[in-house]
């Protein structure tokens, strides 16, 4: 009978496998590897804790879309602050793909914060600390965004832009207010040019 030459590898050896197929970004050939791996592996219970090779199977379930099976892993097996960021990305993006598919189109970032209030990264593959690195410019773009759809936000969505962006609701208010405040005064002086030109052409 013909044995798979997988049956054979350690679980160190598999996971050097994953590891190495991982980093060359070949998810197809990743895939295939793991699908190799036999379902009565001598190790079978070693390897199903192994954190390499379920990021790996996380990994192929994110690519092929099987966003059940990549939630299944990633709520059920706690991963080390290594892996956090990559997983955290599958998580969101997986969330993000299935909320634009339902609406038919692309999520800004107030979509996006919602979705990520929906559904927060489960603590197998966070830590509980605040990511904070580009938060400036994420501030900036869910406030922009909403300004665009509503100048003047009432008291509850000011709250929930408050939470979004970790400001105070005043603090929020002040934004939109200053924000009105140069847009007036950026009309005036469009109008203010505008009706120039046209003296000038009438004289």
């Amino acid at each position: 009978m013909f044995m798979l030459p997988t049956l054979n590898f350690t679980v160190s050896q598999v996971a050097a496998v994953c590891e190495t197929l991982e980093e060359s970004g070949d998810i197809e050939r990743l895939g295939r590897f793991l699908w190799s791996l036999p379902v009565a592996h001598p190790n079978c219970a070693e390897l199903n804790k192994n954190e390499s090779v379920l990021r790996a199977r996380a990994l192929v379930a994110f690519h092929t879309l099987n966003y059940r099976e990549l939630y299944h892993i990633l709520e059920n097996h706690r991963f080390t602050k290594a892996s956090h960021g990559k997983l955290q990305n599958m998580w969101l993006e997986a969330h993000y793909n299935e909320a634009e598919k339902l609406r038919g189109r692309p999520l800004g970032p107030v979509d996006k914060y919602r979705v990520r209030k929906k559904y927060p990264l489960p603590r197998t593959i966070w830590d509980g600390e605040q990511k904070t690195h580009c938060f400036k410019e994420r501030t900036r773009s869910l406030l922009r965004e909403w300004y665009l759809q509503d100048p003047y936000p009432n008291p509850t969505k000011k709250r929930e832009l408050a939470q979004a962006t970790g400001l105070t609701a005043t603090q929020v208010g002040n934004w939109f207010k200053n924000r009105r405040q140069r847009d007036r005064a950026a009309a005036a002086k469009n109008r203010y040019v505008s009706s120039g030109k046209f003296s000038r052409s009438d004289q």
